[in-house]
C-alpha cells in the first residue's frame, strides 16, 4: 500500500458516526484535516458526542435517515470522495430478527453498493472478527472461512462479509476492518464491553476462555490510514494481545490496587445459561446479549492475529497499545464521565474523576 493520499483532504461520507467505532474515526479524519458528512438517526445525538471533543460537524453535514432509505443515502454520499461504513442494527430481540437481516444487508446494498457505482476510489467496511469464530477453533485469521453464527446479528454480519466480498471480486476498492471487541474511553454508548469492564470491579467471574480488545483510538487510525490511501482492496484485522480472564482480572487488581471479588463458573454452565437465554426469548421477548454465540464467545475465544495488519501499516503510525493502556484510560475516564464511582477504580483516581 502506497503513502500517497488520495486528496490533501477528502470528505468522507460516515455512517455509525455517533456509535464507538465510528466516533472516534470521525475525530481521527477531522484531526487530520479531512471533512466528513454524517448519515445519522437521531441528528441532536451529534452535538452530545462531538461538541465535548471540538469537533464541529456543520449542520449542512448531518443528514438524518436511515442507511437502509435510498434518498437518505444519496444525500449524505453526495459531494463526497470516501465511505465509512460502520453502522449496524444490533438487537438480540426475537421479534427483531427479520428486521435486523434485513436492514444490515440494505446497509450494505445501497452504502457500499453506491459508493462503488459512483465510483468513489475509498471505502472502508467494519466487519468483526466474530465472522471467523466456530467453537474449537485455533487462533482466528482472515483466511478462515465465514462462520454463520446462530443470531440475526450475527447471521447478518456473515451475509454482509459474503456481499463484500462479491463486491471486491468484481474489482470494488473497498477495504474491510475486522476488529476484536472495541474498548477505550469516550464512548457515546456507553455500549456492551464498556459495562462488561464496569462489571468486572463488582465481581471477577474465572471461566475457561478469554477476551481481546482493540482500542478504538486505534482503529480510528486505522480506518484513518485506509481512507488516505490510494485506491484499492483490502482485508485487516485489528486485535489487541489476547487475555485469559485469570490474566485480566489480575490486571484489573494492579490496575486499581483493589482485591476483587472471586467466582468461578464452568464453561459448559456458561454455554448452557446462554442456551437458555435463545429459549426464554421465545417466551419473553428482551434485547440482552444473555444468547448462547455470546457464551460461546465468552467462553472460547481463540485469540486473532493482527501481525498482517501491523506489519503492513506500522510505518504509517499503526500501532495496537497494550491492553493496560486501554483499560487504564478507559476505567479513568468511565469514573471522570459519572459512570462509575471513583472508589471503584482505586489507585487510578485522580484530581479530575474524584471531584
Amino acid at each position: 500500500m502506497g503513502g500517497r493520499a488520495i486528496l490533501a483532504a477528502v470528505k468522507v461520507m460516515v455512517t455509525g458516526g455517533t456509535g464507538m467505532a465510528g466516533s472516534h474515526t470521525v475525530r481521527a479524519l477531522a484531526a487530520a484535516g479531512h471533512g466528513v458528512r454524517l448519515l445519522v438517526r437521531e441528528r441532536g445525538k451529534v452535538r452530545r458526542v462531538f461538541d465535548p471533543h471540538g469537533v464541529a460537524i456543520p449542520e449542512a453535514d448531518i443528514v438524518e435517515g436511515d442507511m437502509a432509505d435510498e434518498s437518505a443515502v444519496a444525500e449524505a454520499l453526495r459531494g463526497c470522495d470516501a465511505v465509512f461504513h460502520a453502522a449496524a442494527l444490533v438487537d438480540m430481540r426475537r421479534a427483531m430478527a427479520r428486521r435486523v437481516l434485513e436492514t444490515n444487508a440494505r446497509g450494505v446494498e445501497l452504502v457500499l453498493g453506491s459508493a462503488v457505482r459512483r465510483g468513489l476510489p475509498s471505502i472502508v467496511y467494519v466487519s468483526s472478527l466474530t465472522v471467523f469464530f466456530r467453537p474449537g477453533a485455533a487462533p482466528l485469521t482472515l483466511d478462515m472461512p465465514i462462520a454463520g453464527g446462530q443470531t440475526a446479528y450475527a447471521r447478518s454480519k456473515a451475509a454482509a462479509e459474503r456481499a463484500v466480498r462479491r463486491m471486491q471480486e468484481a474489482g470494488a476498492p473497498i477495504r474491510v476492518t475486522y476488529p476484536s471487541a472495541i474498548c477505550g474511553p469516550d464512548d457515546p454508548g456507553p455500549g456492551v464491553v464498556t459495562r462488561a469492564v464496569c462489571s468486572w470491579l463488582d465481581i471477577c467471574v474465572l471461566t475457561p476462555g478469554g477476551f481481546q480488545v482493540v482500542d478504538a483510538r486505534d482503529l480510528a487510525v486505522l480506518h484513518r490510514i485506509l481512507l488516505e490511501q490510494p485506491s484499492g482492496a483490502g482485508r485487516y484485522a485489528a486485535a489487541g494481545e489476547m487475555l485469559r480472564w485469570p490474566e485480566i482480572y489480575a490486571l484489573m487488581e494492579q490496575l486499581t490496587g483493589r482485591t476483587l471479588r472471586h467466582i468461578r463458573i464452568p464453561g459448559a454452565l456458561f454455554r448452557a445459561l446462554g442456551s437458555l437465554g435463545d429459549v426464554a426469548k421465545r417466551i419473553r421477548d428482551f434485547n440482552y446479549p444473555l444468547t448462547r454465540d455470546a457464551m460461546e464467545f465468552v467462553t472460547r475465544w481463540p485469540g486473532a492475529d493482527a501481525s498482517r495488519t501491523l506489519a503492513e501499516l506500522a510505518p504509517l503510525g499503526l500501532r495496537f497499545r497494550p491492553a493496560a493502556e486501554t483499560y487504564t484510560d478507559t476505567l479513568r475516564w468511565l469514573a471522570e464521565a459519572g459512570h462509575l464511582p471513583p472508589a471503584k477504580i482505586g489507585r487510578l483516581v485522580d484530581a479530575n474523576s474524584a471531584r
